[in-house]
């Protein structure tokens, strides 16, 4: 799902323009879980699809300008339904393991995207992980493990929801895949306006075919929801897919391994989830794996260059 061109070097923003838009994105969805964890007890497909409904909805303008100008191509239709299906597998699988497993274990294995990108990499010889990668990785693997190991005893329940937060990974790293494939033609209102829409639709459809109102349990719940698609959805995965013009899926997934230190704080200092050493030592470890995966000086430039989308 490759293709499309790279800006010349003269117009693309620095290294350092695309790390602090990618921290920016990591503090927004950080946000996510403790939003969709104030609007319980809305059903977890109601609150994803409402979630993207609404992101949808706030993207309305820039979406119907795109088409108007006539640049909503069959091939763009194309990578944004397919980032609309995957959203909404995301959204979905992870909203659910919210309610199955703690906040930390559900957003640190979520945050797998770049273990799957890796995966992917090494399979299609395409966005091999650098050194560095590599080394984030390790640290990753071992920050993650610190934070969620816990749970894995636990009981079924969070069994079930350590594998949705693992299924829901997996749909991110196959969302920025989709946006990847359009390279240049990137447009990231109007992809993500589709994406959300498209997402959207497909849950709160499943929704009401499980005979499941699609309406949020009470008027703060839906507020809280309208945050997430505020906060997180508008901000901070926007600045994701902006990224992914200037940087290769695998550094914009490394990048969101930041999001389980966030939501572990705020889900300490708002809900009163306490944090133990070992998830305080596994937060301090995928930080680190963020810094070292985030890209450098130039290193946005090559990656962009060097990627299979420059050849299409």
């Amino acid at each position: 799902m490759y293709g499309g061109t790279v800006l010349p070097a003269e117009h693309r923003p620095s290294g350092r323009l695309v790390a602090l838009a990618l921290l920016g994105a990591v503090t927004a969805i950080s946000f996510a879980a403790v939003f969709f964890k104030r609007a319980a007890p809305t059903h977890p497909l109601v609150a994803a699809g409402l979630r993207l409904v609404m992101s949808c909805l706030c993207l309305a303008v820039p979406t119907w300008r795109f088409w108007r100008r006539g640049k909503l191509s069959p091939r763009f239709l194309k990578a944004a339904s397919l980032g609309g299906l995957f959203y909404g597998l995301h959204f979905g699988s992870w909203v659910a393991s919210l309610n199955l497993t703690s906040v930390a274990a559900s957003v640190t294995l979520v945050t797998a995207t770049p273990l799957f990108l890796a995966v992917i990499g090494l399979l299609t010889g395409r966005d091999r992980p650098e050194r560095r990668h590599w080394l984030a990785l390790v640290l990753a693997c071992v920050g993650v493990s610190v934070i969620g190991g816990s749970d894995w005893s636990l009981s079924q329940a969070a069994l079930l929801g350590d594998g949705l937060a693992l299924l829901g990974a997996l749909a991110m790293a196959l969302y920025f895949l989709a946006g990847r494939s359009l390279g240049a033609a990137m447009d990231v209102w109007a992809f993500t306006g589709i994406a959300t829409g498209i997402g959207g639709v497909l849950l709160l459809g499943a929704a009401a075919c499980l005979g499941i109102p699609p309406v949020a349990a009470s008027w703060p719940a839906l507020g809280y929801l309208a945050l997430a698609a505020l906060i997180p959805q508008l901000i901070g995965h926007s600045l994701l897919t902006w990224s992914l013009r200037y940087a290769s899926p695998t550094e914009v997934g490394m990048a969101t391994l930041g999001e389980p230190a966030g939501a572990t704080f705020l889900a300490w200092v708002w809900l009163g989830d306490g944090v133990g050493l070992g998830t305080a030592i596994g937060c301090a470890l995928t930080l680190v794996a963020v810094m070292t995966a985030l890209p450098r000086g130039r290193a946005a430039e090559t990656a962009a260059a060097s990627s299979p989308a420059a050849t299409g």
